[in-house]
C-alpha cells in the first residue's frame, strides 16, 4: 500500500506518467479533484484556489493571510484524499504537504528545455522565444511560491526520493522504474506512518477551519483525537473566542478532547 506524489516542471511528461503509473498499479489517480474538494467544502471558487497555488504570494497576501488561507483549504483537502492508500497524486505542492510523512514516495519529473519549448509552441501557437519566456516565468513563479511560503525551492532534488529527466529515458521506462520501486518496504505505508498521516490530516483540517475566523491561532497539534490549540487574544475576548472556537472544533470528525490555550 503506497502513496505517490508526482511533481513536475511545467510542460514536462508529468501528467502522462502519473496517469499511466496509476493505471499500471491499479491505484487511484488524483489531481484536480483536490481543488474541487476544497472548493466544495470551504465554498471558495476554484479559480481562487488555482491562483493561490500557481501565483507567488504578494506582500499583501502575506500581510493579510489571503493566499495562505486558500492554501490551507487545498492542503486539508489533499491530506483527506491521500489518507487512503494506493494513491498517485499529480499536482503542485503535494510533496511539500507530505514532506515529513514517512514512507510516502515523492517523485520529480523534469524534461529537456527544448522539448518543453516545442510543447508550448505546439499547444499555444507561439514562437520558440515566447515559449521559452513562458516556461521561465512559470518556473520562477513556482520557485517563489515555495520559497516565500515554506522556505523551499521546488527544484531542490533533496525534496524528492527520485528525480527523472525524461530525455534519453522515455516515459514508459520511468513508469516501470517507479512501479517497481514502490514495492520496496521503504515505500509501504506502515502503521506508524498511517498514524502520523491521520494526525497530520486532522491537524490541518483544524487549521483550515480556523484560519479565516481566528487568524491569530499560533499553534495546532492533533494526536489520536486529542487537540491542542494556542490562540492569541485579549483578556476581555478570551471567553468569547474560546466558546466560538470550541463550537467549530467539536464539529470536526476525529476530535475527541480539546485543550484551548490563550496567549495575551
Amino acid at each position: 500500500m503506497s502513496i505517490i506524489t508526482i511533481s513536475k516542471g511545467s510542460y514536462s511528461y508529468g501528467t502522462e506518467i502519473a496517469e499511466k503509473l496509476a493505471e499500471k498499479l491499479g491505484y487511484e489517480y488524483v489531481s484536480r479533484e483536490v481543488l474541487l474538494d476544497a472548493s466544495h467544502k470551504f465554498n471558495i471558487p476554484e479559480i481562487k484556489l488555482v491562483k493561490a497555488i500557481k501565483d507567488p504570494p504578494s506582500f499583501l497576501d502575506r500581510l493579510f493571510l489571503g493566499k495562505e488561507k486558500y492554501i490551507a483549504y487545498v492542503r486539508s483537502a489533499f491530506l483527506k484524499r491521500v489518507e487512503k492508500d494506493n494513491i498517485v497524486y499529480h499536482g503542485f505542492a503535494g510533496h511539500i504537504f507530505v514532506r515529513d510523512v514517512p514512507n510516502v514516495c515523492k517523485i520529480r519529473i523534469i524534461a529537456d528545455m527544448e522539448y518543453r519549448i516545442r510543447t508550448v509552441v505546439e499547444k499555444e501557437g507561439v514562437s520558440a522565444a515566447n515559449a521559452k519566456k513562458t516556461i521561465e516565468k512559470i518556473d520562477e513563479a513556482r520557485r517563489k511560491w515555495g520559497l516565500r511560503l515554506y522556505g523551499i525551492d521546488t527544484w531542490d532534488a533533496d525534496l524528492y526520493d527520485m528525480v527523472f529527466k525524461v530525455d534519453n529515458m522515455n516515459a514508459e521506462n520511468v513508469i516501470d522504474i517507479i512501479a517497481n520501486a514502490v514495492q520496496l518496504p521503504c515505500f509501504q505505508i506502515s502503521p506508524e506512518s498511517r498514524e502520523f498521516l491521520d494526525n497530520l490530516s486532522l491537524e490541518y483540517e483544524i487549521k483550515a477551519n480556523l484560519v479565516e475566523k481566528f487568524p491569530t491561532t499560533r499553534y495546532v497539534s492533533a494526536k489520536d483525537g486529542t487537540v491542542t490549540v494556542i490562540v492569541e487574544t485579549t483578556l476581555k475576548d478570551k471567553e468569547k473566542v474560546g466558546t466560538e472556537m470550541e463550537e467549530i472544533l467539536r464539529g470536526i470528525d476525529g476530535v475527541k478532547e480539546l485543550d484551548i490555550r490563550f496567549k495575551h
